[in-house]
């Protein structure tokens, strides 16, 4: 399973990766100290809801009209994002990763966003252009992880948010990225993006994780279909080394709100899992 941006977008694995991702941004910028942001597969930044195939209409469209903004600020927060993007009007266009981190950079942050196919970086570029503080890296997002970090502003937050064209071999790969970079990145906060799908467990992502010797290790699922569904993609996971203060009591607030919108009554799971302490 290769999972494009493009074609996803909005969909309501896109609605958990960023609802989480505005979580953990914000909390990082309440402490006025220069911030690093890393995305290592950032595709174009921005997105047309046509291009989606509807899978919009079960992901981010529900969630706007589910009323739940109110239950917590970083949904609000996430819904402004969106619907700025979209003037106030109806929701035709979706922010990518890149657009909602650079919505919270202040004028001392710095971000890289990485994007390998040509096309893809060169529409992120014209998103960015005048923007100092961000350069866009026509470059492999897992070989920018280890040029690129550790960074002078010592905090900040990387996404490893690859394809997974092979899923197991992928699920190998992006735990040996995270790990390789919270080991270079001791105050940043990784967090790695994953299918969960017929056939492949995300529980072997986790133990390669914490195997390997990562301490503060959490990880949240979001899971609209039940686990043995042939839906093809039944749920998505976040893996974070080194979590926010509060963030993980911000996932489980947040988590199922999502889930009693997305998730047909009696379907799915979601979940915080604590995986590794200190």
């Amino acid at each position: 399973m290769k999972y494009r941006h493009a074609f996803h977008a909005g969909n309501f694995a896109d609605v958990m990766k960023h609802a989480a991702l505005v979580a953990a941004l914000a909390r990082l910028t309440e402490k006025d100290r220069p911030l690093f942001l890393l995305d290592t597969h950032a595709g174009r930044g921005r997105y047309e809801l046509a291009d989606a195939g509807g899978k919009a209409e079960r992901g981010i469209v529900r969630i706007a009209a589910a009323g739940i903004e109110a239950a917590h600020p970083a949904l609000a927060r996430y819904l402004a994002i969106v619907r700025a993007l979209n003037g106030g009007g109806p929701l035709r266009a979706y922010p990518g990763s890149p657009l909602i981190a650079a919505s919270f950079m202040r004028p001392g942050d710095r971000a890289a966003f990485c994007e390998l196919q040509a096309p893809e970086a060169e529409a992120l570029r014209r998103e960015f252009r005048g923007d100092e503080r961000i350069g866009v890296h026509v470059r492999d997002g897992y070989e920018a992880l280890g040029a690129l970090l550790p960074p002078a502003e010592k905090r900040g937050l990387a996404l490893i948010d690859p394809p997974y064209e092979d899923t197991e071999a992928d699920f190998a790969r992006v735990a040996e990225a995270i790990v390789a970079a919270a080991a270079r990145w001791a105050q940043g906060v990784l967090m790695a993006w994953y299918p969960i799908k017929l056939g492949a467990t995300a529980a072997r992502l986790h133990r390669r994780i914490v195997a390997a010797g990562a301490k503060r290790v959490l990880a949240a699922e979001l899971c609209v279909h039940p686990d043995d569904s042939r839906a093809g993609l039944n749920g998505s996971g976040l893996v974070t080394i080194n979590p926010p203060w509060k963030f993980a009591e911000d996932l489980e607030k947040i988590l199922p709100l999502l889930h009693g919108a997305l998730a047909g009554p009696g379907q799915g799971r979601c979940a915080v899992l604590r995986l590794a302490a200190e």
